[in-house]
């Protein structure tokens, strides 16, 4: 079990360059419960990324660095915060679930920057449910590996500042260690904030959120008629494409429950994530989801069956239902417009050309059959792009007549193209490193016997992905056959 004890609001070691705004506090206690984190005993530096810490203007490695693992471990309070957990509702796996909220996240405060730091697996808050407020150490190292190597690819995300882990105990499936992932994004308002208060009937709290989020990240939304409108189609927008990115990288997600959508299309929630190594459409990354709801192809039907539920939630202040749904019909389209033009991108192909999306449907539909590896076909793509050698790319199939073939089109597509910017575009495009389930593992492992470069080699590549890092082939290769075993489930 996990020490309880009171976080020291006062600590005389520790400074900041922090400073603080009212952002989503400024909405009041029908919004959240203010709550201080839970204590982790004896914490220590699990993984750390400077990147989000310039952001913040924090150091993680400076030499006073210990306060700020006290801070984000919740043994202490960073100068001025407010820590709050917010209420909200949703539906999981399809079915209303009534009131969720932060179980086991404590928002720490908005800082003059506009960036929001969250304390995940912090301990218990009044919307922990059964729960224990806990994260544990390997999924918190998968979301913050993965939240950096999301925001690499250009793919909208939260970010995660660091990792801090204990030897507390908590119990899932076996005994594991607990730990915090301190993560950041301009807001973790989700579609189940809005279901909550449309669900509970509390419409001037519903509006006043509304109004919340239109005044701070969709201003363009108040030059409108119908500004409720406009924020749901911009939302749907936003979601489209965001959608249209996972396709494209072959990201699979696992959770895509109401309350794991953001509201400004970021990527939330890591959980049973995966990319893909075979291309496989029917691809399930969640063990907790046996009928596949979620699987890698239904995921853009699932984002839009989500949208109807947020428009369900805005429809007491839109009031008409035919312009609900006529914001909503933006979704497709922004998804068709984007996933053909990162598929593109992809092929590097910057001009346009009428037969395209017959060539990658042909393309896809190939790489389905065999369950070609995704990433690797992609890189080896962009090499052949620049020499023209097909054998290593011909090598991934089995019916070598059919990719031959398809490269004949392709070649010829390829004609058109400046052929001194092709390559260098998709070696742009297409990463050489991405965070594959068994990568993970292996940092996973090595921290458990509390060595922990692993985890900081892995962010470093998965921060640059498309560079060569020629020392570190062997993470770009061919999953070792026991990644296979690998079960990935809600259970974190």
């Amino acid at each position: 079990m996990s020490i309880t004890c009171e976080p020291d609001l006062n600590p005389a070691s520790l400074t900041s360059n922090l400073h603080w705004q009212d952002g989503f506090a400024s909405l009041g206690p029908d919004f959240y419960t203010r709550q201080l984190p839970q204590p982790l005993g004896q914490p220590y530096w699990v993984g750390r990324c400077q990147a989000v810490g310039d952001l913040l203007g924090l150091d993680a490695f400076a030499p006073e660095a210990d306060a700020l693992l006290d801070a984000l471990s919740g043994n202490s309070l960073l100068p001025g915060s407010q820590p709050l957990a917010s209420v909200y509702s949703g539906h999981q796996f399809g079915v209303w679930a009534g009131q969720l909220g932060d179980g086991r996240a404590i928002l720490l405060g908005e800082t003059s920057s506009g960036w929001e730091i969250q304390l995940k697996g912090s301990g218990l808050t009044p919307y922990s449910r059964m729960g224990d407020g806990r994260a544990v150490l390997r999924s918190s190292i998968r979301e913050f590996l993965c939240s950096e190597a999301m925001h690499a690819l250009g793919i909208p995300s939260t970010r995660a500042f660091c990792v801090t882990g204990s030897e507390d105990r908590v119990l899932r499936e076996s005994i594991e260690t607990a730990a915090v992932v301190t993560r950041v994004a301009p807001s973790f308002i989700r579609f189940g904030h809005f279901e909550h208060f449309a669900s509970t009937g509390q419409l001037p709290q519903l509006r006043q959120l509304a109004d919340f989020v239109i005044e701070r990240y969709y201003p363009g939304c108040l030059e409108t008629s119908q500004p409720y409108v406009a924020l749901l189609e911009q939302v749907a927008q936003r979601t489209a494409r965001l959608m249209a990115k996972w396709q494209a990288a072959g990201f699979c997600h696992g959770v895509m429950n109401t309350d794991n959508m953001s509201i400004l299309g970021l990527t939330l929630d890591y959980g049973p994530f995966q990319f893909l190594d075979g291309y496989d459409p029917d691809h399930i990354c969640n063990h907790s989801d046996p009928h596949g709801r979620y699987a890698y192809k239904r995921q853009p039907g699932v984002a839009y069956w989500n949208l109807h539920c947020l428009a369900r939630a805005l429809l007491p202040l839109i009031e008409d239902q035919d312009l609900a749904l006529a914001a909503l019909a933006a979704f497709q389209q922004a998804f068709s417009d984007e996933l053909l033009a990162t598929y593109r991108a992809k092929l590097g192909f910057a001009c346009e050309q009428a037969k395209d999306t017959d060539l990658i449907d042909q393309l896809l539909q190939l790489l389905a059959r065999e369950h070609t590896d995704y990433p690797i076909f992609w890189r080896s793509l962009s090499h052949f792009a620049a020499d023209g050698k097909a054998g290593p790319l011909s090598a991934l199939f089995v019916d070598q007549n059919a990719i031959n073939t398809w490269l004949v089109q392709y070649q010829h597509r390829l004609s058109v193209e400046d052929s001194s910017l092709v390559s260098q575009s998709m070696l742009r495009t297409n990463p050489k490193f991405v965070l594959r389930n068994h990568l993970g593992e292996m940092a996973i492992r090595q921290a458990r016997d509390h060595d922990y470069s692993g985890v900081q080699t892995l962010l470093g590549l998965l921060e640059n992905p498309f560079d060569e890092h020629l020392e570190h082939d062997s993470l770009a290769g061919l999953p070792p056959d026991w990644a296979a075993s690998i079960a990935i489930s809600c259970s974190s």
